[in-house]
């Protein structure tokens, strides 16, 4: 599937909106990136770049905010239309997101959501 990358962000946000909203209130110091891939060629979809809630302790101002990529070129390769493309989009969002809120990856995948 082919999409630019102004398009694939602007779906990106479409499907940020989405989102249920107890879901995205709790992200504090949270911003989301597009990027075409990750900077050693992997085929990773997203990536969560921070600190878990659940390992902050004394988190507060002057943080740099935590980071949610969202890689173009992995989702474009493993999609055909933009119904899987959005649907790998929100899996995505959903996975790194729970990151934010300390869930693992085996927690996830037991959760159907890896």
């Amino acid at each position: 599937m082919e999409m630019d990358a102004e398009a694939f962000e602007r779906l990106v946000v479409d499907e940020l909106d989405r989102l249920p909203d107890d879901m995205v209130e709790g992200l504090d110091n949270v911003i989301f990136v597009v990027e075409d891939e990750p900077e050693d060629g992997g085929d990773l979809f997203g990536l969560y770049e921070g600190f878990a809630l659940t390992e902050r302790g004394q988190y507060g101002m002057g943080e740099l905010p935590d980071r949610i990529i969202v890689y173009r070129r992995a989702h474009l390769g493993a999609c055909a239309d933009e119904g899987e493309l959005r649907d790998e989009v929100h899996t995505t969002l959903v996975h790194e997101i729970a990151h934010f809120y300390g869930i693992d990856d085996e927690q996830l995948h037991e959760l159907g959501w890896a």
